[in-house]
């Protein structure tokens, strides 16, 4: 199981397309830390990351579209009422399949 080219270019396409959205960003400094949320405007998109720039402070801020898939930030984007998780890519996993015998009826 991985994270697939396809499904970075999709999220930075999704990103992309949301340029001057306002955010809250979702992270852990550590294990024994607390999730530190911030909210900043997503100010542009690159290759293999995002930046974004934070409200609260004049400074701004990367990340790495891998952060989302493995869950090390979070990231939510308001609809103009509310905050909504950005919606993740579903990653693909390959199942087996397991072979029933086959019975004939005499």
């Amino acid at each position: 199981m991985g994270i697939y080219r396809s499904e970075i270019a999709d999220l930075r396409k999704n990103i992309g397309e949301n340029i001057g959205q306002k955010i809250i960003i979702k992270e852990s400094p550590g294990k024994r830390s607390k999730p530190q949320e911030k909210s900043a405007i997503i100010e542009n998109v690159y290759q293999s990351y995002f930046r974004v720039k934070f409200e609260e402070a004049d400074r701004v801020g990367s990340y790495n579209y891998t952060d989302l898939f493995t869950r090390s930030v979070e990231v939510s984007m308001y609809n103009g009422e509310s905050y909504e998780p950005l919606v993740q890519p579903q990653l693909e996993i390959k199942k087996t399949k397991i072979s029933q015998p086959v019975t004939e009826n005499s």
